[in-house]
């Protein structure tokens, strides 16, 4: 089985070919700087075309037998499970995951893909009694038609597989555009997947544009009924209120700035342990990373010394070795921006407990002591810097648990999983890990975020709901009296 070719180009109607704008996409390595690829990017007469395409192929693919398209969806994790050595490889290459990260996220990918295989079973009609004399009822569950769906660079496989395996075995087709930074691993390799696979030419098609040259299209293109975008909150934002103005559905999974808390009577060594896992993890490039370490005044110290202890010895570095948790952010500017963000936290009052440093795109890990209120907790790092904070009891570390914008994910540690699971119910958001740290997910459970953090949930049979309809269709088998 030879590796997948023609990564540099779009992929438009079922065909691979350069785009037809006058710009060019540039995916490099972050941590070593090569070259991996170049890409004419595509166009405004390209994204209008793929539309067309789709609106007209989705027709056909939502027709097709579910069997058939079952197994379709089936045989995309089986080409996944073949080829697991190079996604993984190009995961590393591309976004700059650890080998770690990189086997996570292709598992979740196959996951995903297991989960929504079942899918094309669901589109079902149901027969329900009338009111009405002689009336039957059918309540049919139908696709939406077709889906755009942008995808991020920090997860990029897997973040943009979760939502087009989920339409397209919806009878839907779909239109993705990955991030500019991973074009491969968010887009390219995703339709090679599904074109090995045997998914009808049209169904899915990859377009790599230039955002500015195309603007606000992907939002406002007559076409696509739904958007599924994963990324951060302003620009979720921006795509909410423009799908709301042309009255199409979004699915937003945004950021999260996630507490991490840590009762009295935690294990303080395996809360350390736990916290170091989620806060470092790929660089912190999470949504759901720990950000703020919220620790009761009593183990504090205890614990603050267990966290630096197990964050130095940490392997930083190329993330093409085996060992390594911390690699590359995905280029120097996010790198530059962590460091900027560190040193505005100290001068607002932070206190730096372990100082990292800067060698390109790669941050070493950076251990600040604060408050809720210094930039390095009020703000998403997304990048490998931990802010620990004290608080006096359950109702203080709740109270700052609860004080921002954010409620994606959260953790919360205490030898008494009563005590934990109340803390929970008062946390407003949409996940609570206890006695784990915060970066969870599994395809059949609900995952998703309250307040800033999205709208919308995954997993399960949920994300079947979002991405199809119902149409009532009631069929009068007698005449019935009208008052006319």
């Amino acid at each position: 089985m030879s590796n997948y070719n023609n990564l540099h180009h779009n992929y438009i109607n079922g065909e691979w070919r350069d785009g037809t704008s006058s710009h060019e996409i540039v995916t490099s390595n972050p941590f070593t700087g090569e070259e991996i690829a170049t890409f004419k990017a595509a166009s405004l007469d390209d994204l209008n075309e793929s539309y067309e395409a789709l609106e007209k192929a989705q027709q056909q693919w939502r027709e097709t037998n579910p069997y058939a398209m079952s197994q379709i969806i089936e045989q995309a994790a089986q080409v996944m499970i073949n080829r697991r050595a190079e996604l993984i490889d190009l995961l590393v290459r591309e976004s700059g995951s650890t080998v770690i990260k990189a086997n996570v996220e292709v598992d979740a990918c196959i996951g995903v893909i297991k989960v929504a295989a079942e899918y094309p079973f669901l589109l079902e009609t149901t027969v329900a009694r009338s009111a009405i004399p002689n009336k039957i009822n059918h309540i049919i569950r139908k696709p939406a038609g077709v889906v755009t769906v942008i995808g991020p660079f920090n997860f990029p496989m897997f973040l943009a597989m979760r939502s087009v395996v989920t339409a397209l075995a919806s009878g839907n087709t779909v239109l993705l555009k990955p991030a500019s930074t991973t074009p491969i691993t968010g887009g390219i390799l995703l339709a090679k997947i599904f074109e090995e696979a045997g998914l009808p030419a049209g169904a899915l098609s990859v377009v790599v544009p230039k955002t500015s040259e195309i603007g606000d299209a992907l939002y406002t293109h007559p076409i696509p009924n739904i958007i599924s975008f994963t990324g951060s909150t302003e620009v979720g934002q921006r795509i909410g209120e423009m799908a709301g103005r042309e009255i199409k559905r979004s699915i937003l999974e945004l950021g999260g700035n996630n507490a991490f808390v840590v009762l009295e009577d935690a294990d303080v060594d395996y809360a350390a342990r736990s916290a170091v896992f989620g806060r470092f993890l790929h660089s912190g490039q999470i949504c759901m990373s720990v950000n703020r370490i919220i620790v009761h005044e009593s183990v504090f110290d205890e614990f603050a010394e267990k966290f630096v202890k197990y964050t130095k010895g940490l392997k930083v570095g190329d993330p093409s070795q085996a060992d390594v948790l911390v690699g590359p952010l995905i280029d120097e500017h996010e790198a530059k921006r962590v460091e900027e963000a560190v040193k505005r936290a100290i001068e607002e009052g932070a206190e730096m407990l372990l100082e990292g440093k800067r060698e390109g795109a790669l941050v070493h890990p950076y251990v600040l002591k604060g408050t809720n209120d210094v930039y390095s907790a009020r703000t998403e790092m997304f990048g490998p810097v931990a802010t620990l904070i004290s608080h006096t009891g359950d109702e203080d570390a709740l109270r700052l648990a609860n004080d921002t914008s954010a409620g994606l994910s959260g953790a919360v540690h205490s030898a008494d999983i009563a005590r934990a699971q109340k803390f929970a119910a008062g946390w407003k958001t949409g996940m609570v890990h206890i006695n784990d740290q915060s970066v969870n997910d599994e395809p059949r459970i609900a995952f998703g975020g309250e307040k800033a953090s999205g709208v919308g949930r995954f997993g399960r049979h949920i994300t079947f709901d979002e991405f199809t309809t119902y149409q009532w269709v009631s069929v009068q088998t007698q005449q019935r009296p009208y008052p006319v």
